[in-house]
Formats: C-alpha cells, structure tokens, sequence
C-alpha cells in the first residue's frame, strides 16, 4: 500500500510548515501539497488529488468551513478540520462535522499553536485512520437535503405535559434506558437518531460522544435544535428526566446512579479508558449497576473497541437489547464491529433506522 497523501491547508505559513513536518516525519504518510486558503485548497484537491485534507477553518479569501462544502460536493475526500478552542471555534467545528468533515483536531492555544507539537501522536493518528472512513457515505448525506423536524408549533416542555402524545404503558410499567456510544462520525449519526425519537420517549437518553472539553455543549445544542427531544450537556449531580438526552461532558466520564427512585448523574475525571475520557465503557459499566431498569445500549461509527466491555457488563447484569449500527452506514465501522464480534448484539441496523427500532424497544410491552 502506497504513502498516505495529504494536502495542508492553513493560512499561517508556520503552520503549513510544522504541520507538514510532523506529517512527513511518519513512514507512511506524504504531504502532497499546501493550501494557503480556502480558495487554493480547492484548487490544489482538483490538481494533487490529496487522500486526506487538513483545514484550518479560519482563513481569509475563503474560510475551512465555505471550502470544506465545495470539497464535498465536487471532490468528496476525507478532510479533518483543524479548530480553535473558543466558543465560536467549537461552534464553527460542530458545523465542519455536519458540512461532512470526518473528524477535527483542537489546537493548544490560539489560532498560531506554537505548541502544536502536543497533539503531533493525534495528527498523525487521525490522519491515518481519516484513508479508510467511508467517504461515499458521508458525501451522500451532505449532498443530501435534510430537514429532520418540522418547526414545532409548542415547546418542548409543553409537548412533555401532554400525556397524549407519547406512548403510556399502563399494564407494564417497566422503566427503561437507552445508553449510546459513539465517536468519528458521531456528531452526523446522532443527528440521525435522535431526530427519530418523539418528545414524549418514556426513557432518557444518555450519549457518549467521544470529543476534547470546550465541544460537547456545542454538540448539545445543535442537536437540541433539531430535535423534538431535549438535548443537553449532562450536569454533575442533576436528576435524570423521560425524554431529555444526556451528553458526556468532554474531559469528563458520565455515569449514572440511583438516587433514591430516581436516577442522578455523575461526572468525573476519574482515569482514561481505551485512550477516551469519556468512554463507552464506564457509561455503560454504570448503567449495567443499575437494578429494576430494561436497558437499550446502542454503538455507532467509531475507530478501537469502546463499549465492547460496558456491553458485556450490561449483558450479564441485566435485562439488555442491544443495536449496532450497520458497516454500510458506519463512516468508521471499528467500535461496531468490536460489538458485533462479542455476538451479544441483538440488531444490526443502518443509522437511519437505530431510532425506529430503539423506539420499538421502548415500547413494547414485552421488554
């Protein structure tokens, strides 16, 4: 297999130069080329044909996020985007992931890291990993018109307090939780499935999407933007609520425990897992300790095995229904395929599906 080729796009010509250096330092990677914007990244993807793309977003002429667009509709290719940590920079990285970037990177500090060097092992990583997504897809979806909810003429809260628009199951009154695990490629599925899911879902939701700190409530809010359900950055000791979706903080591990009848969060900075704070695992394991609860754990799009050991856990502690998403939709099949080879996955399904049939879960009564 030949050198993976790269084109690095950055407006800061010390960047160009630092980044490429950590890249051709790596046996089996190439830089091709170097863009100086947006505008030149198009043009040098069209003639080099790089297969990947490193793009700062912010840059004159044309930003990341305008040539990021183009690339994926004309030269569809994987592309990781380079952002800052500041608020607008996490927001203008959420739309990267939605405009179809597989992945993006944050810098240390300000939009010229001198000390980049802290995330060379990461560059590299994503850089190798970014050859094998699945790029088709991707591109498919962004070329794709998308409208997941119509505008709501009520609020969430008041759908929430009408009891006749969810399902009531008065024979079985079985409490029950759906617990997700994703990482590259997330951002996009979970639009997917949580658009699915109605205001009135008789279970909450808890998400890990594998992401530094700074990202996650910029995730939250897109999502709950879109959808009829809350979605929401999970707190440190609140009270778990029907119908609102619960996303790991970045930095931080999400557990869940019995507080009373109720359920409480827990975030913590407790130890790395598989390389991942937060991880699949120790949001699963957690869940798996909780007794009197039918439990719905859902893995998605993502490179190494996390929540393969959460959903062993939670198969033998419980009551559990199981859904992986399916190598056709997967933009990284590596966390699902982990899942799938445990042979405790009780439907694989493409993302498009995953909310229909964790809804099925949720209400039949004889789960």
């Amino acid at each position: 297999m030949g050198k993976i080729g790269v084109l690095v796009v950055d407006d800061s010509a010390f960047m160009r130069k630092l980044i490429s250096d950590f890249l051709n330092q790596e046996e089996g990677i190439e830089v091709v080329g170097t863009a100086r914007n947006g505008q030149d990244a198009i043009k040098k993807v069209q003639l080099l044909k790089p297969d990947v793309v490193t793009m700062d977003i912010e840059m004159p002429v044309m930003n990341g996020l305008e040539a990021l667009q183009v690339i994926m509709e004309q030269f569809p290719r994987p592309v990781i985007m380079l952002s800052s940590t500041t608020k607008e920079g996490a927001k203008n990285t959420i739309k990267s992931l939605q405009y179809g970037a597989v992945d993006f990177i944050a810098k240390p500090s300000g939009a010229i890291s001198m000390d980049l060097h802290k995330i060379k092992a990461e560059i590299i990583k994503k850089v190798t990993l970014a050859k094998f997504a699945n790029v088709r897809k991707l591109s498919n979806e962004v070329n794709r018109e998308k409208n997941p909810v119509e505008k709501l003429e009520c609020s969430k809260i008041d759908l929430k307090k009408d009891k006749s628009l969810g399902f009531i199951d008065n024979i079985h009154q079985n409490k029950k939780i759906v617990c997700i695990g994703t990482s590259t490629g997330g951002p996009r599925a979970l639009q997917q499935v949580l658009t699915k899911l109605p205001a009135m879902i008789d279970a909450p939701i808890f998400i890990v999407q594998h992401m530094p700190p700074g990202f996650t409530k910029s995730l939250a809010k897109r999502l709950n933007s879109v959808s009829m359900i809350t979605v929401k950055e999970a707190e440190n000791n609140e009270l778990v609520q029907n119908g609102v979706a619960y996303i790991a903080p970045g930095g931080f591990h999400l557990k869940i425990e019995k507080s009373g009848t109720s359920l409480k969060i827990n975030i913590d900075q407790s130890a790395v897992r598989n390389g991942h704070r937060p991880s699949v695992d120790v949001l699963f394991e957690s869940i798996s300790e909780l007794q009197g609860y039918l439990k719905i754990a859902v893995i998605m799009t993502g490179m190494g095995s996390d929540g393969t050991e959460g959903l062993k856990s939670l198969k033998l502690t419980g009551t559990v229904k199981a859904i992986s998403e399916s190598e056709q939709t997967a933009i990284v099949f590596g966390m699902p395929k982990s899942a799938i080879n445990t042979q405790l996955i009780d439907r694989v399904e493409d993302v498009e599906d995953i909310g229909d049939t964790i809804m099925k879960y949720v209400r039949s009564p004889l789960y």
